[in-house]
């Protein structure tokens, strides 16, 4: 204990004059704890508004959401009975039709006078919802022509253009997917002839409870006294679960994100570690001589780092607190809710813990060897403290810290696995890179004939005693590979989307096809110019209750597979095997089977939820539960945008059913307005969704998510810039005395200057090679193990990497020499 205090004495002596060599280590930790700390302050930031606008972004204090059915009347009479104010709303998808004959397919909601309970629906101009009017997006009224007082179509019914939206304020509730949102009166609905037998309509009723009253415990009443109902019930604060479950896993990948960018940061540390007691060597060597144990020693740099870790930590914490506010102003448009901004201790906890372990598992090391630099290093002009390893004590802490970071970061993800992958993934990596660094030190010794004096000597740079090869080509190289990997992982998805889907995509989907209507769509879509093909199924939704006897809502499933358990899913039924069906188990039913309704089961979900072949799913159809028994599981190809359904049953009790049909056409691009009109025209409930549409819809989002990646990633390059510049840096007084003494004997500027180009040239150049094949691998491991499609090798995207890493490495290298050729020799030479 008395070598520590000894340690803390000469720490706070130390310290007096200032840490000037130690600005690296505050830089690196600080730029990945401010990224750490900003992606955990906007998230606590986005769910805190989640939570106090829940209400009005739910659109009551809960919501009974009944599907693609009504909720019955015992049930709207039990809430009102208790003081429950109920507003309803329909969701459904209908074809708005301007004057001039263009459509749009629209996002329709059909809500009563009630609406809406919470918050304000704002229009331009003010305009009360009530009548024969429709309000929509601007978006509808810019792409039709639309002004003010427009009659306009949807089904058979004639509306008023009223007003633009400005303001939903259950948006994010209800979110729109195929198209822009409009809205009329619930009472002008039965008019359109939308609201069909079996119509895609979504039945939702917003309560407000008296002041006081508990919505779980109300939730919880309601679902004892109507056990057996098929609706489901849901709370303000579980506005929008997708959303919070979207919010989780992409703050969870930006913090692993943000942690590649602080673990190379921690090589930064370790880099101005090593430097910093290089550079006082001798003080140390000093301090042995004197009698100064090692254990007095190590505590003194410790404190000295750990101090100046402290003032990088809490740099990184306000900028990253900042950095918050400018997000929430840059991502306005893109985020759910306005973020609460406000200081979320947990967040900013968590990043500083992060900071400091990173700290602590970087710094260690290099503290142990200063420890046992011995007394005679007084005599030496220059020591290597690398050449030493650190005392077994100190190894176990480093081991112990480092085994703590890991521990922390699966236990704080929301996808522990995903983050025991990138654990590992980043393990791998470092190997990886040093691995590298000492193939490229290899072959650059063995190349030490090359006669050139600038090639010979730019190259002994990279394998010479104390080289800093390894420290820059780890850095640069994490950097690069996730830049490199997020461009080919975003190159590959657009090509996907722009190119294969649209190539095996049909033209449209049309939705509600009433069955007396089925003869008429096949003649008008087959009789229109251009059209190669017609498919057409029957559609009915169904609400999986009951897997294996267990009710869907207790059966456990794997995490990629639960989505199948919620909500309604498409359900069709068939005699014959459809065209294209891949079974991988098990056999399709006669057709003129008679007996249990049988079902063909997505395999991948199968898998998932641990079913095969005579299992039994049961389904809810319009209120009634149907169980079926598995007979075959097939795959589906959901990429191929075909008519896909996870739940294929034989006919028989599904085909008395009330339902739809659903159909897909295929032909010339040019007619797609002349067969959308033809179709909606003679049949007006029914819509049409043009897939091309939806495809541009999705390489946009795409396009905002790889932006956000790619700066996402650009944080860890960054990290590995300030590396390279930090290790530039420490090397710059053996770099100016090589200067110095080849300028002595006779080297021009010119020779000294491409030894050093050729040194770092290299280095970029192989770094480059390097991170372009981790990063190719990594994204092919993404596209073909996770997204599960055909692998596009793109090597435009790693030519760009391999000279983008020469550039900067060139950048920083020339930098350093220009300063060295700057030093006179005369000082140098009268010192040494």
């Amino acid at each position: 204990m008395r070598d520590v205090m000894m340690g803390l004495r000469l720490a706070r002596r130390e310290l007096r004059g200032g840490a000037r060599g130690l600005w690296l280590v505050l830089a690196c930790l600080a730029l990945g704890v401010a990224a750490i700390a900003a992606v955990g302050t906007l998230r606590a930031g986005i769910q805190a508004g989640l939570q106090a606008d829940g209400a009005r972004i739910l659109g009551g204090d809960l919501e009974i959401r009944g599907g693609y059915q009504p909720v019955d009347a015992a049930t709207l009479d039990w809430v009102r009975a208790r003081g429950g104010t109920i507003s309803e709303v329909r969701m459904l998808r209908a074809m708005l039709v301007a004057p001039s004959g263009e459509r749009s397919l629209v996002e329709l909601k059909a809500a009563d006078g009630l609406y809406p309970l919470f918050g304000e629906l704002r229009l331009d101009p003010a305009a009360p919802l009530t009548g024969p009017i429709v309000v929509a997006e601007p978006a509808v009224a810019d792409r039709l022509g639309l002004t003010t007082g427009d009659a306009v179509r949807l089904g058979e019914a004639q509306f008023t253009f009223a007003a633009r939206i400005t303001e939903e304020p259950d948006r994010v509730a209800t979110p729109t997917v195929f198209g822009p949102r409009a809205i009329i009166p619930l009472d002008q609905l039965a008019g359109t002839g939308l609201a069909q037998p079996g119509s895609l309509i979504s039945h939702e009723y917003r309560i407000r409870l008296p002041e006081g009253a508990s919505a779980r415990a109300f939730g919880n009443e309601l679902r004892a006294a109507f056990p057996s109902a098929p609706w489901r019930v849901r709370l303000a604060e579980q506005a929008e679960p997708g959303v919070n479950r979207f919010l989780d896993r992409a703050a969870s990948f930006l913090t692993l994100a943000g942690l590649t960018a602080l673990l190379v940061g921690g090589i930064g540390v370790a880099t101005g570690v090593r430097a910093w007691l290089e550079a006082r060597a001798r003080t140390i060597a000093t301090l042995r001589c004197m009698g100064a144990p090692s254990t007095a020693i190590f505590s003194a740099y410790l404190f000295q780092v750990l101090a100046l870790s402290t003032v990088g930590i809490l740099f990184g914490l306000l900028a990253g607190w900042g950095l918050t506010f400018l997000a929430a102003q840059l991502l306005a448009g893109a985020l759910p809710v306005p973020p609460r901004m406000g200081f979320y201790p947990a967040p900013l906890g968590l990043a500083a813990l992060y900071g400091l372990l990173t700290a602590l598992t970087f710094a260690l090391w290099p503290l142990g060897r200063a420890g046992r630099i011995p007394g005679a290093a007084l005599f030496r002009d220059m020591f290597r403290t690398e050449a030493r390893r650190p005392g077994w004590r100190v190894m176990a802490l480093n081991a112990l810290t480092a085994a703590a970071l890991v521990a922390l970061v699966i236990l704080t993800a929301e996808q522990p696995f995903f983050a025991m992958a990138f654990c590992a993934g980043a393990a791998v990596a470092l190997v990886l890179f040093r691995l590298g660094a000492a193939v490229l030190m290899w072959g650059a010794k063995r190349l030490s004939h090359i006669r050139r004096p600038a090639i010979r000597l730019g190259l002994a740079n990279l394998h010479r005693p104390g080289a800093a090869t390894p420290i820059m080509l780890v850095a640069l190289g994490l950097g690069l590979t996730t830049l490199a990997a997020i461009a080919q992982i975003e190159g590959n998805l657009r090509a996907a989307i722009g190119n294969e889907m649209p190539n095996r995509a049909p033209n449209f989907f049309f939705i509600d096809i009433q069955p007396d209507q089925v003869r008429d769509f096949d003649r008008l879509a087959r009789e229109t110019p251009g059209v190669e093909e017609v498919r057409r199924v029957a559609s009915l939704r169904a609400r999986i209750s009951a897997v294996r006897g267990i009710p869907a809502e207790e059966y456990q499933t794997t995490p990629d597979t639960a989505w199948a358990l919620r909500g309604e899913r498409g359900l069709t039924y068939t005699a014959e095997m459809p065209e294209g069906t891949r079974l991988v188990e098990g056999q399709w039913w006669a057709p003129d089977h008679s007996g249990p309704t049988l079902l063909s089961f997505d395999a991948n979900l199968a898998r998932g939820w641990g079913v095969g072949i005579g299992d039994t799913i049961t389904v809810n159809v319009l209120g009634r539960e149907v169980e079926m028994t598995i007979a075959n599981l097939r795959q589906v190809e959901w990429r191929s945008l075909a008519m896909n359904f996870t739940l294929v049953a034989s006919p028989g009790l599904l085909s008395a059913a009330p339902h739809t049909h659903i159909a897909t056409v295929r032909g010339d691009p040019a007619q797609d307005g002349l067969l959308l009109r033809r179709i909606t025209d003679a049949l007006p409930n029914v819509s049409g969704v043009r897939v091309r549409d939806a495809l541009a819809q999705v390489a946009e989002l795409l396009g905002r998510i790889a932006t956000a990646l790619t700066a996402t990633g650009s944080v860890t390059l960054l990290a590995g810039a300030l590396v390279l510049a930090g290790a530039v840096a420490a090397g710059q007084r053996r770099r100016v005395r090589e200067a110095v003494v080849l300028k002595t004997v006779g080297a021009t500027r010119g020779q000294i200057r491409r030894a050093f180009l050729v040194e770092f040239g290299a280095l970029g150049a192989f770094a480059g090679l390097l991170a372009a094949a981790a990063g190719t691998a990594a994204a092919w491991g993404v596209v073909r193990g996770i997204m599960r499609q055909e692998w596009l090798f793109l090597p435009g995207t790693l030519a760009l990497t391999v000279l983008g890493c020469m550039a900067l490495v060139l950048a920083f290298g020339y930098a350093g020499t220009a300063l060295a050729l700057r030093a006179r020799p005369g000082p140098l030479l009268r010192n040494d």
